[in-house]
């Protein structure tokens, strides 16, 4: 019985909750932007000290230089970000003859590092295949050509830079789940605000509709009269 009721305060101003859902649904599918495709390439490589080896002999300098290496994966994923990184980069994509133009400032936003140990991964995102696939290039030969210079920088002499992956070739970037689930998200608020309304102006409705609003008052109905 309470269900049949609910229905029928739903139903008696169903118009709210569907006019709310059309026009939400109606200005959020006018208002859309369609997203711009992106698209992610990823490169592996190792900073670490080569240590010295003495044939016939045994030093701890092994282990020395891994824990150095260690220090030195925090220190370069910062140097990846630099100006003079961002500059080497360039220089090699005016060399590889790319139009792609890649500004010291933009660069910081162009790849997230991420370490494990003394493996550093860049994990490069551009809106341009072609474009991310030289830029790539252009960042794996400034690792490996100009690498020696920034471990200099770095106070580390005997330093070596070994790519284990090259450039992976560029991928497309899955639409969030967030912006996949915009337009529901905002029909299902739409759709509770609409019911809310309608179980409120049910409640701020004082007029006397049918036989059960005036049993509810403790007043005993005699006689109806149909509406046929």
């Amino acid at each position: 019985m309470v269900l049949k009721q609910y229905f029928n305060i739903v139903w008696k101003r169903i118009w709210i909750p569907v006019l709310l859902v059309v026009v939400v649904t109606a200005v959020s599918l006018w208002t859309q932007q369609t997203p711009e495709l992106g698209y992610t390439a990823t490169m592996r490589f190792i900073v670490g000290i080569e240590p010295e080896r003495v044939p016939g002999t045994f030093n701890y300098d092994g282990y020395y230089a891994g824990v150095s290496s260690e220090y030195m994966t925090d220190d370069f994923a910062v140097v990846v970000e630099s100006h003079a990184f961002a500059k080497d980069v360039n220089r090699h994509l005016v060399a590889m003859q790319s139009s792609v133009n890649v500004s010291p400032g933009t660069i910081k936003g162009l790849f997230f590092a991420e370490k494990q140990h003394r493996i550093l991964t860049l994990n490069l995102s551009w809106g341009n295949p072609d474009q991310l696939a030289e830029i790539g290039e252009a960042i794996a030969l400034a690792l490996q050509q100009d690498g020696p210079k920034y471990l200099a920088q770095l106070t580390t002499f005997g330093g070596v830079i070994t790519m284990i992956d090259p450039p992976s070739s560029p991928i497309p970037v899955p639409t969030p789940l967030t912006q996949r689930l915009d337009i529901p998200v905002r029909v299902l608020l739409a759709l509770g605000l609409g019911l809310a309304l309608t179980f409120l102006l049910d409640y701020l409705d004082d007029q006397i509709h049918q036989r059960a609003d005036l049993e509810a008052m403790g007043l005993t109905v005699l006689a109806e009269i149909s509406k046929k």
